[in-house]
């Protein structure tokens, strides 16, 4: 048998197979990928801007993707693109406060300038703070594929349902994971291969997973966690002001002010 026959038996038989229902999501992630980059060219145009375009016209090339990406996924893809673009100049107003706290936490930044050119952090957290919106939406996917495009450029996986406040700042960043149900203050900094994630999964009696359950920590305002601690648990809570050491694992919660070195309080 030669290719051609292999190739044509091979599509016939698969053609046999019955077909998925749901709704086609050919090119959904690459739709996603380029909405994403158009706006955050859009909020940052003298930066991001490879084909060197007004404001407006990347708005109009954003807003294009994200209604053609979100008639995949929603009955009212026009309402929620419209919202999204509206939304934007808070998520800039957001974005400014991470670029400043890099710049003032980080003594390496020689400018701001720097920090949006060639932080990871400025992108994974670009990522998450335009698809949290989208999630807080209720759109289903979206925000997962623009997170995890980000996930894959920086190594900082930062799921799009957690709540993260002002002045965020992801020290170098590579290997840090933040759950979906984690919530953190204003003016945090997190060193790399730190992890804010589940302590353990609850099953239902046929064995599947639990969903829509708080699974991961709360970390307060003013907390400052250096590379490699891992913090679990729906149930722990990390005071404002706490200092926790690297290498840490802690499924407990700590009080405000403290400092924490291989599980001892300080």
């Amino acid at each position: 048998m030669n290719l051609n026959d292999a190739v044509r038996i091979s599509r016939d038989e698969l053609r046999k197979i019955p077909k998925d229902t749901a709704q086609s999501f050919n090119n959904v992630k690459e739709l996603a990928e380029e909405a994403f980059k158009n706006l955050l060219a859009s909020m940052f145009p003298l930066h991001i801007n490879p084909n060197r375009s007004d404001v407006t016209s990347l708005l109009e090339s954003a807003a294009r993707n994200l209604f053609e990406v979100l008639l995949k996924v929603s009955d009212e893809p026009e309402f929620f693109t419209s919202a999204l673009i509206l939304r934007l100049p808070e998520i800039k107003r957001m974005l400014l406060t991470d670029i400043e706290a890099a710049y003032r936490g980080d003594p390496a930044a020689k400018s701001r300038d720097e920090i949006i050119l060639a932080y990871p952090a400025f992108v994974a957290i670009s990522a998450y703070r335009i698809a949290h919106e989208l999630f807080a939406m209720q759109i289903p996917l979206i925000p997962r594929i623009i997170t995890e495009y980000a996930h894959k450029l920086t190594g900082i996986d930062i799921h799009p349902g957690a709540t993260i406040g002002e002045y965020f700042f992801i020290d170098h960043g590579t290997g840090v994971v933040i759950g979906e149900t984690a919530t953190i203050g204003d003016r945090v900094k997190i060193y790399q291969n730190v992890t804010i994630g589940a302590k353990s999964f609850q099953a239902n009696p046929d064995g599947s997973l639990i969903k829509n359950i708080k699974r991961h920590p709360d970390i307060g305002n003013d907390v400052i966690i250096y590379a490699g601690a891992t913090i679990l648990g729906g149930g722990t809570h990390i005071g404002d002001g706490c200092v926790i050491g690297g290498n840490v694992w802690l499924t407990h919660s700590v009080d405000p002010g403290k400092t924490v070195i291989n599980e001892e309080q300080k």
